[in-house]
């Protein structure tokens, strides 16, 4: 192995990568930790993987929503029909602490910083014991999603950042979510 560079600065946080080019150059989604548009997800492109930039925001927290302290990407996204899955985190505050759940955005497959529509609705939440109790509580955060040749996407998630867990959804249903019952991405 050869390391070749860093791909982000001191404290981007969820890098994940389009699993290929687009139009000539690697893109990627992250979250910068800075007061500049707080917790929200950004993409940028490289030549290389190694020299990034034309950033821009594409996803920011929605206020009074299930996602509204932040946002961050979790798994790279999926190629579908409709365009790239995207499946992020987004965390509500509480009295008792954060909650982290699951949701789906759309992102065009020419132009993936245009976002076809974010699911107004989130798609996991904490649930089960090992979710809701654990190392950090209330949290899935979403590490993996597998695209299956039956129109299944297998997820991957972590629960309570003190286990992983998996399950399925329907990629056309997830998609659908994304432009049927949209919220503004920004």
């Amino acid at each position: 192995m050869e390391k070749i560079s860093l791909i982000t600065h001191a404290d981007f946080r969820n890098v994940v990568l389009f699993p290929e080019k687009i139009g000539g150059r690697y893109a990627r989604l992250d979250r910068p930790h800075s007061e500049i548009s707080p917790w929200s997800i950004w993409i940028s492109y490289s030549p290389d993987l190694v020299h990034w930039g034309d950033s821009r925001v594409v996803l920011k927290p929605a206020c009074y929503h299930w996602d509204e302290m932040k946002v961050g990407p979790g798994a790279p996204p999926v190629k579908t029909e409709q365009g790239w899955l995207d499946i992020y985190h987004g965390v509500f505050k509480t009295m008792d602490g954060a909650v982290y759940r699951l949701g789906a955005a759309l992102h065009d497959l020419a132009d993936p910083s245009r976002i076809l529509g974010v699911a107004d609705e989130w798609i996991l939440q904490p649930e089960d014991p090992w979710e809701i109790t654990g190392y950090v509580h209330n949290v899935v955060f979403c590490c993996g999603a597998v695209p299956e040749p039956d129109g299944t996407l297998k997820l991957y998630w972590g629960g309570a950042d003190s286990v992983m867990c998996a399950g399925t959804a329907s990629i056309d249903e997830l998609a659908d979510m994304c432009v049927s019952k949209p919220r503004a991405p920004l």
